[in-house]
């Protein structure tokens, strides 16, 4: 089988594809035959050797779709059974999903209810599942008001989408006025430009997810009413701490995070329920063979708001 190894941090160029053995399923692992998977911008700062708590050689990628190859059988999986997984160390603690086959633990593997090609499944498993438990951490309920902040982000996008899906009334914000349309071609009712990290306007929201990051989280929570969350999920600020942050500011609302390692049997099914009875997609706006793997990542990094970057291996 094709594998893409890193040997050493660095650009594109260390991204190495050779050839390896398929390995063997065991007591507590499968063998996924990997037919997709998404392409992110942190996993480039993995390359990069960004990631301190990922040591190399190393295959990366913390998502795939695929198929059960090889397993136990008391495993509770099938041959031939549709699934996806991310994340739990996928890709960081053990080989991920830039090859053709992969070993993965068995409770690491979701089985889909999904009818498409295996590249329109593989834009759902870590923007999606990131997407959903954002929303799920405001804990609202139809007709309660949410603001996505940093809305034409891919996870953005999908949010939007799942968000309007239960009944929320969404909004989303943009840096650039000419991003409007996009937003709300997407499902938001409104639209506020986020001017320098501070939102123009005095609007207060029920819940509002964060996917700036911590460089934006106190003027979110300025936006959010009493008893409301606020749910900081992104970096595309590029910032990990709060600074000037002081709990007593909170005023009996609440802030959080989300991580989608915290998955299960249970909230892919749900997600996918609201996937396939809305025909919930974000655009896919390009796919790559893993044998241009170098391309993929200089297109990642190149195109930071054009959707879903796929790599196929059919």
């Amino acid at each position: 089988m094709k594998a893409v190894v890193i040997n050493q941090p660095g650009n594109s160029d260390v991204l190495d594809i050779v050839d390896r053995p398929i390995p063997s399923a065991d007591a507590t692992h499968s063998v996924l035959k990997i037919h997709a998977f998404g392409v992110h911008r942190y996993e480039v700062l993995t390359r990069e050797g960004g990631s301190p708590d990922v040591k190399f050689p190393r295959v990366i990628g913390v998502e795939a779709v695929g198929e059960i190859y090889q397993t136990a059988p008391d495993s509770g999986l099938k041959l031939g059974q549709r699934v996806i997984t991310l994340n739990g160390g996928f890709g960081r603690d053990f080989d991920g999903s830039y090859e053709e086959y992969a070993l993965v633990p068995n409770n690491q593997l979701f089985t889909v209810d999904y009818d498409g090609d295996w590249v329109s499944l593989a834009q759902y498993p870590e923007t999606f599942v990131t997407a959903w438990g954002s929303i799920k951490s405001l804990r609202l309920s139809a007709g309660q008001s949410m603001l996505v902040r940093g809305g034409t982000s891919a996870v953005g996008l999908a949010m939007i989408k799942l968000a309007k899906a239960i009944g929320l009334k969404v909004t989303a914000t943009t840096r650039k006025p000419e991003r409007f349309s996009l937003l709300t071609a997407a499902g938001a009712a409104d639209v506020i430009l986020d001017k320098a990290g501070q939102l123009d306007t005095t609007q207060m929201f029920d819940g509002i997810v964060d996917l700036v990051g911590t460089a934006t989280a106190n003027d979110s929570l300025s936006h959010v009413v009493v008893g409301g969350t606020c749910c900081v999920v992104g970096l595309l600020a590029g910032e990990w701490m709060m600074k000037d942050f002081s709990p007593f500011d909170l005023q009996n609302r609440y802030l959080t995070d989300y991580d989608s390692g915290f998955v299960d049997q249970a909230m892919i099914d749900e997600l996918f329920q609201v996937i396939n009875a809305h025909d919930i997609t974000i655009p896919i706006s390009k796919v790559f063979p893993l044998t241009e793997i170098v391309a993929a990542h200089d297109f990642v990094m190149a195109n930071p708001t054009a959707g879903e970057v796929i790599v196929t291996n059919d």
